[in-house]
């Protein structure tokens, strides 16, 4: 553990104000926490409970954990891996090339350049030494590995070099950066009310208001244990980003046991009243440069922060919340971000299936991808609590979000300076724990608009999909149903972004080369033949040749990296590179991609392969099946089955979305005779559908070795999978 951690920078580059954290003064930290006398703590408003309790958290941290300036050493830091005689035999070195300069003889030039490689020979040897000793005491810290490791790689987090003037929103330049704190502030909070006062309520606004059956049942919030607090602060990551009082989630995790009894209080306090602390409701926003012009406020994200307290409060919650959603199937089958048991994969994984489905049926198909602005920061607080009733947040669960989302402030920090508080009239909170789920619910209903669509929804990416037999006919009826979706959008104060809304056409070469339009309010959206969908290039084939060169650019690059680390780190390291910089892009929704055709996936595998042989230090021709073996690493190709066959034995125990598991058909049979857990497999003409995981997938299983079938559990399955492929090799 970091003994400072700089809060922002003075005046003097070498005084920084840091925390004082070393073990010894967190463990007063905790004493102190533990023998406090909380009763004052104990009252029956919520307000004055925590402000109370942060009063006093807050005056017993700055006691034990001061703030304190600390000078950083401006002179010549010396390589960690350098020992004196390393040193002594570099001054010697500059003696024999000062010498060399001197007097110009051979003999003169060839002692130098002797003892120059001697020396960069005896370094290397060194700083791998220096390396392979401190990652290995370091083995079981995988946060302090990645820190050795990032300092090799030079990895660092650049400060971001704020340009010396911004433009405003009336284009005019501030300079000053107390008054640039002060715009932004101004600027990211009038962009949600911006956008959603200039959308007009269409005329038939009020066609759109019984698309939710109410609810017969109601949500209840019970109280909380302190287990139940202890366990969802163990789940939170220790992010050392702090909010307005300069607490991380770090230091919180240390003592939580010291108070986990006051903070519990205060938690029941607020769910019993329904009412959520105001302290609670301050939000710490920090600019982040994205792209564009730097001077340019709008190329700037925002990056909430919201007290620490504020988020296990809203966790537990969110885990009442999501019982409750669950238990009496609220969300849409089509809605996949933000929950339990739903990836990106399986959205992906649902549109190619719709659309392999409408090619083997001879059918053509239109993806529609639809792009929302600032959609969380548009959201009317009015419909929103409406519709929470409608499912049935009634009563207290009511008060409770209402609460949470009233008199909502942030305020924007730079360096050190700090802008004062604006109020938040409209949107979800970002970089908060109930956000995203209240925007699921706030969208869920837009499934009950248009049945001709399919919806593929994670989050704020809709995508639209429908087939039919003829072009023309289809186009028609999907402008008709894009024009209601837009008034629903208009009706929710959603901003529909038309120039950013594209759409695809799947089907023969005379529909994909012909000149197709498609317009929403008169306006005509973009036609594309590829486009980046949830972190993967589709294309109007469904190739993936697009996709796998995406992959081939970023693990060229980690491969370049593993050549320039070779000679430095042991294996074990650069395995955990390997795992971290090239694996990750190879094993995403290769389920989907993995069965293309195999020219296109050569080059990944030689990659892979080139990889392989860098990491072990072989030779350029070395074989590599054994190099796998001693990585424990699997081929790209047994990585497709082996996540191939995972996915199958989610759909045997159906434990998938509805909208996945239509595809699957088991095969009932009375004796067995052809072997046990079979699927029906799908007899496909089209090479799309071919490629498919329904298709694909189910070969796989079906030819599968009883043990795997009957495997007991998911991990048991891993097992006897990498124990054949490791056999193998």
């Amino acid at each position: 553990m970091d003994i400072f951690r700089p809060l922002h920078k003075e005046d003097d580059d070498s005084t920084i104000l840091v925390r004082w954290k070393t073990a010894e003064r967190i463990e007063a930290f905790k004493a102190e926490l533990l023998n406090y006398n909380w009763d004052q703590v104990y009252v029956d408003d919520t307000n004055q409970a925590y402000d109370t309790f942060l009063s006093i958290f807050l005056e017993v941290y700055n006691k034990n954990c001061p703030i304190i300036q600390y000078k950083t050493k401006k002179n010549y830091k010396r390589k960690l891996w350098m020992t004196e005689g390393l040193l002594k035999a570099c001054k010697k070195k500059m003696v024999l090339y000062e010498k060399f300069i001197k007097h110009r003889t051979s003999e003169n030039e060839d002692n130098y350049k002797k003892y120059k490689n001697k020396l960069t020979t005896a370094i290397r040897i060194r700083k791998k030494q220096y390396y392979d000793e401190i990652l290995d005491k370091n083995r079981n810290d995988t946060r302090r590995t990645w820190k050795i490791l990032n300092n090799i790689i030079q990895k660092r987090m650049t400060t971001l070099e704020w340009p010396n003037y911004f433009l405003n929103s009336s284009n005019h330049k501030v300079n000053d950066l107390i008054n640039i704190v002060e715009e932004f502030n101004k600027f990211f909070v009038s962009v949600g009310p911006s956008l959603a006062n200039e959308i007009a309520v269409p005329p038939d606004a009020d066609t759109f208001n019984n698309l939710i059956n109410s609810n017969i049942n109601s949500m209840f919030l019970h109280e909380i244990s302190e287990t139940d607090v202890v366990n969802t602060v163990r789940k939170f990551k220790n992010k050392k980003s702090t909010d307005i009082n300069e607490i991380d989630m770090g230091i919180i995790k240390e003592v939580i046991f010291s108070i986990v009894r006051p903070l519990t209080y205060i938690y029941n306090l607020s769910l019993h009243k329904g009412h959520f602390p105001k302290t609670m409701k301050i939000t710490k926003v920090i600019p982040t440069f994205k792209t564009g012009n730097k001077h340019s406020m709008e190329n700037y994200r925002p990056i909430a922060i919201i007290p620490q307290f504020s988020k296990i409060l809203e966790k537990l919650f969110v885990n009442q919340l999501d019982v409750y959603i669950t238990k009496n199937k609220l969300l849409s089958d089509s809605q996949y971000g933000f929950r339990k048991n739903r990836t990106t994969t399986y959205a992906i994984m649902q549109m190619v299936e719709e659309i392999a489905q409408a090619s083997e049926s001879e059918e053509l198909s239109i993806s529609i991808f639809v792009d929302l602005k600032k959609a969380f920061d548009t959201i009317d607080h009015r419909r929103l609590l409406k519709k929470m009733e409608n499912y049935g947040l009634r009563g207290i669960a009511k008060s409770w979000i209402e609460s949470y989302l009233q008199d909502r402030q942030q305020y924007v920090q730079i360096k050190d300076i700090k802008s004062g508080f604006r109020e938040i009239s409209c949107g979800v909170p970002q970089g908060s724990v109930i956000g995203p789920i209240l925007f699921t619910l706030y969208i869920n209903d837009i499934c009950n608009v248009a049945d001709f669509f399919k919806f593929i929804m994670f989050a704020d990416d809709t995508t639209l999909v429908c087939s039919g037999k003829d072009i023309k006919e289809l186009l028609k009826k999907a402008e008709k149903e894009l024009n209601i979706l837009k008034s629903w959008f208009d009706v929710n104060k959603l901003s529909l972004n038309i120039k950013k809304t594209k759409f695809m056409i799947f089907g023969n070469k005379k529909v994909k080369n012909g000149d197709f339009k498609l317009t929403i309010s008169d306006t005509e959206i973009e036609r594309v033949s590829e486009i980046k969908f949830l972190g993967v290039v589709i294309d109007s084939n469904l190739s993936w040749k697009h996709h796998l060169n995406y992959i081939k650019g970023k693990i060229a690059k980690s491969l370049g990296l593993l050549y320039k680390l070779k000679d430095i780190l042991n294996h074990k390291a650069l395995r955990l590179i390997y795992c971290s910089l090239i694996q990750p892009y190879m094993a995403y929704c290769i389920e989907i991609w993995g069965s293309t055709f195999k020219t296109y996936i050569h080059e990944i595998k030689t990659i892979q392969k080139k990889s392989i042989r860098v990491m072990n230090k072989s030779n350029y021709y070395a074989h590599t099946d054994p190099l796998f073996l001693k990585s424990q690493i699997m081929k790209l190709e047994d990585l497709y089955y082996y996540k191939i066959m995972q996915f199958m034995f989610r759909v045997k125990l159906t434990a998938l979305p509805k909208n996945i598991l239509m595809f699957f058909v088991k095969r009932e049979s009375k004796y067995d005779l052809r072997g046990v857990c079979m699927f029906v497999l799908q007899k496909a003409k089209k090479g799309m559908k071919r490629r498919c995981i329904s298709v694909m997938g189910v070969k796989f299983w079906n030819e599968a070795k009883i043990e795997l079938k009957l495997a007991t559990s998911l991990s048991v399955l891993k097992k006897l999978i990498s124990k054949n492929i490791f056999e193998e090799y």
